[in-house]
């Protein structure tokens, strides 16, 4: 028995060195990803993309990233079609006045780890029909993966005003974790594959760093539909901060039906008032637009007074109180 005890105990010291031998970047973190090096897309004329801009109208800074080392069967996304899908972005909203101007195109080499990342952790606790979507996103707001924070740390650069900037990020896919009803009163996990992601302030509210909050994930634009709306529906998640809704649907995961941009659809309509729950007058609220002064400086919307969920103080008025969605069995 003493001499088993000698070999346990020999055996828990080997295991225990062996362990501390191991090197500290043989598992490296995330977080510790070097920062890529983007370099300008010289074959994009931005004075000639932009020379529509007149000062003094509501606008949006954009940067583009795209990676130069995407898989070689990797066939969703080029280049040209995210600047199509800018352009449309363009018309979309140059309709209701709000500008975009595009303040960068870049390329260069991503970390491969991070040509496909998860966005978020699996939600702990579902959505019922006691409160609605948007309560239910500040009680319990989704949380982004120690893999996503790690991405946008390696892309992101510095630069004034980049809490307020949109980034679209070329990737060649993000999942997203979600929960969702299998019957009476249970629930189960679903993985979504992204086409594009906007990490909206009334989902992750007040658990995203401020200089990555305007970061927009683009995995697949290579159909029509998806090349003509996606940037723009996207953009209109972060600077409309709403779901998928429009006028009389209420928020959901997924709402397909045409007529309004935020919608999964063919329909590009911004609608204002109430009975377009307050979409326009949301998106010329957004902390994302500012306007021009004759000097050249930007005179930027007030920020989020709370983090920017959705019913953030600075709405005001222009939120919905709507009741929760029943979708479970009532007598379960």
């Amino acid at each position: 028995m003493q001499r088993s005890r000698v070999l346990l105990a020999a055996l828990a010291a080997a295991l225990v060195q062996s362990a501390n031998a191991v090197p500290a970047d043989a598992h490296p973190s995330h977080s510790k990803a070097k920062p890529v090096a983007w370099t300008p897309v010289a074959s994009v004329d931005l004075a000639a993309f932009n020379r529509d801009l007149v000062a003094g109208r509501p606008t949006m800074d954009v940067v583009i990233y795209m990676p130069s080392n995407f898989d070689p069967a990797f066939n969703k996304l080029t280049l040209d079609q995210l600047l199509q899908g800018v352009r449309a972005a363009k018309e979309i909203y140059g309709r209701v006045g709000v500008q975009i101007n595009l303040v960068a195109v870049k390329t260069g080499a991503v970390d491969p780890r991070f040509l496909a990342i998860q966005a978020n952790e699996i939600p702990r606790v579902p959505d019922t029909e006691y409160i609605n979507m948007y309560e239910g996103n500040t009680r319990h707001p989704s949380e982004p993966t120690e893999m996503a924070l790690g991405a946008f740390q390696s892309m992101i650069e510095p630069r004034k005003d980049s809490d307020r900037t949109i980034y679209l990020v070329g990737l060649q896919d993000v999942v997203m974790p979600f929960l969702d009803r299998s019957d009476a009163r249970n629930w189960t996990v679903k993985m979504v594959r992204t086409g594009g992601l906007s990490f909206p302030s009334y989902s992750y509210w007040n658990t995203i760093p401020r200089e990555y909050r305007g970061v927009i994930t683009i995995d697949n634009l290579s159909t029509p539909s998806r090349a003509r709306r996606t940037i723009a529906h996207e953009i209109g998640h972060k600077v409309m901060n709403v779901s998928h809704e429009y006028k009389e649907t209420s928020p959901a995961h997924e709402v397909f039906a045409d007529g309004g941009l935020m919608l999964y659809g063919s329909g590009e309509d911004i609608p204002s008032g109430k009975v377009g729950r307050w979409h326009r007058e949301r998106l010329l609220m957004s902390p994302y637009l500012y306007r021009l002064k004759a000097d050249g400086t930007k005179q930027w919307n007030p920020d989020y007074k709370d983090g920017g969920h959705y019913y953030d103080p600075l709405y005001g008025e222009k939120v919905i109180r709507f009741p929760g969605t029943p979708s479970m069995d009532p007598n379960w």
